[in-house]
């Protein structure tokens, strides 16, 4: 069961003409290279593509979906990506006082600049909060978010 689950996506790393899916073309590989039929068929069925004949290619069915199904397993597109990217910016936008707003690290963390005239430091941790209980009511995630409040005020003078 467990060289099954190493190479059940071994087939993904199969150079094709884009002839066949990932489990047929790991199947084919590991009967060239002389695997067992059980550990043959456990990549070959991996994603019901072929009728599973032991248990290790159950096993092997159900990991990968478990896996599959874990938070952030697969890549988002990039326009869901771009999306969810900017439903952080604007949440944090939507705030008075918010001068700008940077989903960056790709998302786990949304920094958040505030005009310091008119954004207290009491008024900067309350923003926070705020936006943190709003993205978790508004938004799904997988993990968690960092919210950092950056209030500053910059003087410059010149000596001549």
């Amino acid at each position: 069961a467990r060289r099954s689950a190493l190479l059940h996506d071994i087939g993904k790393g199969v150079e094709t003409d884009g002839d066949g899916n990932h489990a047929e073309m790991g199947s084919d590989l590991a009967r060239k290279y002389g695997e067992e039929p059980r550990v043959v068929n456990a990549i070959a069925s991996h994603h019901n593509d072929t009728e599973p004949i032991c248990i290790e290619s159950v096993i092997v069915q159900i990991a990968d979906a478990i896996s599959a199904s874990r938070p952030g397993a697969r890549r988002e597109t990039l326009d869901n990506y771009i999306k969810r990217l900017e439903n952080l910016e604007n949440i944090a936008q939507s705030y008075a006082g918010v001068d700008k707003a940077y989903a960056i690290q790709a998302g786990r963390e949304l920094r958040i600049l505030v005009n310091h005239e008119t954004v207290t430091d009491d008024d900067a941790r309350e923003l926070a909060k705020n936006i943190a209980k709003k993205i978790e009511s508004e938004l799904r995630y997988p993990g968690r978010i960092k919210v950092t409040i950056i209030r500053e005020m910059r003087i410059v003078e010149y000596a001549r």
